[in-house]
């Protein structure tokens, strides 16, 4: 049911349907990731979003041209 203020509702979640009509079944691989010693520091860590130097991949930008 819609959350309502002040008598009106966002219409979010009116008559949702929880598949489209004809679903698509996928199949998702994912990798083992293998252990390596060489970690990140904590500061580097916090602010690359990973601990894992492999998985650091910087964002490049438009058509690979750095911003």
């Amino acid at each position: 049911m819609a959350e309502e203020k002040n008598g009106q509702s966002c219409g979010l979640y009116n008559d949702p349907t929880p598949l489209p009509e004809d679903p698509v079944p996928t199949m998702a691989y994912v990798p083992y990731q293998q252990w390596q010693n060489d970690l990140h520091s904590a500061e580097r860590a916090l602010d690359a979003g990973t601990l894992f130097p492999v998985l650091d991949k910087p964002f490049i930008g438009r058509k690979g041209e750095p911003r």
